[in-house]
């Protein structure tokens, strides 16, 4: 694989609305990080590795088992690629997010080797 198309991002955002993280990781290098849209750092927090970003991924479905992004938009440019999308989600406490975001993407030999994540800041939704 040498090119990463915006295709291959829509499949990888089909596989996170499918909860699967095969599909999900396929296009992730093993060395690739993972800058989460909060955390105690300015980036969020930080998270290293293939195996440590899917139980990340992971473990968000399983705290909003109707995790759902949906797609706006997806395009590469050279070693960097963006993706569009609104964030929904119920948490155990029934409380909702609701919310646009991005993802921006780093590429290098046709896989992703940084995904930062941002997402707009929205109180929480009472469950509908």
């Amino acid at each position: 694989m040498s090119q990463l198309t915006a295709e291959d991002l829509k499949a990888t955002f089909d596989a996170f609305n499918r909860h699967d993280i095969e599909g999900v990781m396929k296009h992730f290098a093993d060395d690739c990080v993972f800058y989460t849209v909060g955390g105690p750092d300015v980036h969020g927090t930080r998270i290293e590795g293939k195996a440590a970003i899917a139980q990340a991924f992971s473990a968000v479905w399983e705290g909003m088992k109707d995790a759902h992004w949906a797609q706006r938009g997806h395009f590469v440019a050279g070693d960097r690629a963006v993706s569009e999308w609104t964030f929904s989600g119920t948490r155990a406490d029934g409380k909702r997010i609701e919310a646009d975001g991005v993802d921006i993407f780093r590429i290098r030999d046709g896989r992703l080797v940084e995904k930062h994540a941002f997402r707009k800041d929205r109180p929480l939704q009472d469950a509908r």
